[in-house]
């Protein structure tokens, strides 16, 4: 793991943005390819088809996951784990360790404020959520991140002014938050499978794909989200690939910078 890996943490917590647990087999599930019908026909008004989709998201008080990950930082790529942690609406950790499980970094984030350890460089990084901005648009907050890393729609992406399609069995929906164009590609099953949001004035990009959904305490999410995402000149690739997710399991979230370390430049 090289010694940026305190701008990898920074920046990955602003795209997007795994306590590993005993290991538990995970169960692929076969997602349905066609529309129920009747619940098609249910659905017939944008309130309704949006209330479908909001039932088909993952509800969760705490979450834990690891995964195997690859990130690409402006083509520096570096094969690490994240440990990640997610106490619903309040925090998220993680914690990234590389070769023979050694810690390389600690994240916790929260609505109001990042805060990342380097323990390579004994150098920490403390900043409001704001910090984000200046990767990702404003619209990006602590939900989005939340719900990106389990597979679940951006919140503020589903209202009434979106515009909903058909296509197939697929359902798409369209809209404008302020200056970002999103589009979300949903699956038979209303899971998403493709997040794209744009900001053409501010050269801000970002896509997220899901694959591979699998089944843990009834519920279903992806066991591999892609993302890529692109700011300026920046250019980040991230390839998740969870082996380990569990739901409402009692969790802490251990955060204290030492005394030694020394604010980031």
């Amino acid at each position: 793991m090289r010694r940026n890996i305190l701008n990898s943490v920074a920046l990955i917590c602003c795209i997007a943005m795994l306590a590993a647990c005993k290991s538990k087999k995970l169960t692929q599930v076969n997602r349905p390819t066609t529309a129920d019908s009747a619940a098609a026909a249910k659905a017939s008004t944008v309130r309704q088809k949006l209330a479908a989709i909001r039932s088909s998201q993952v509800t969760f008080n705490t979450f834990t996951g690891k995964a195997k990950t690859k990130l690409d930082i402006n083509g520096n790529s570096n094969d690490v784990t994240l440990n990640i942690r997610i106490n619903r609406d309040q925090k998220i950790w993680i914690s990234i360790t590389g070769f023979a499980g050694i810690e390389g970094a600690r994240a916790l984030i929260t609505p109001d404020s990042i805060q990342v350890i380097n323990r390579l460089q004994s150098v920490y990084l403390k900043k409001p959520f704001s910090y984000v901005y200046q990767f990702a648009g404003r619209q990006v907050n602590f939900k989005t991140v939340q719900a990106l890393l389990v597979g679940n729609a951006i919140p503020e992406t589903l209202n009434e002014r979106a515009d909903i399609n058909t296509e197939g069995n697929n359902t798409v929906i369209n809209g404008n938050l302020q200056d970002v164009i999103f589009k979300l590609l949903l699956g038979a099953d209303l899971k998403v499978t493709q997040t794209n949001l744009t900001n053409s004035m501010a050269g801000q990009t970002l896509q997220v794909t899901n694959n591979t959904f699998i089944k843990q305490n009834d519920r279903i999410i992806p066991s591999q989200i892609d993302i890529y995402s692109t700011a300026g000149d920046k250019k980040i690739k991230a390839n998740l690939r969870y082996s380990t997710v569990e739901f409402d399991k009692p969790l802490e979230y251990p955060f204290s910078i030492p005394k030694s370390y020394e604010p980031a430049n």
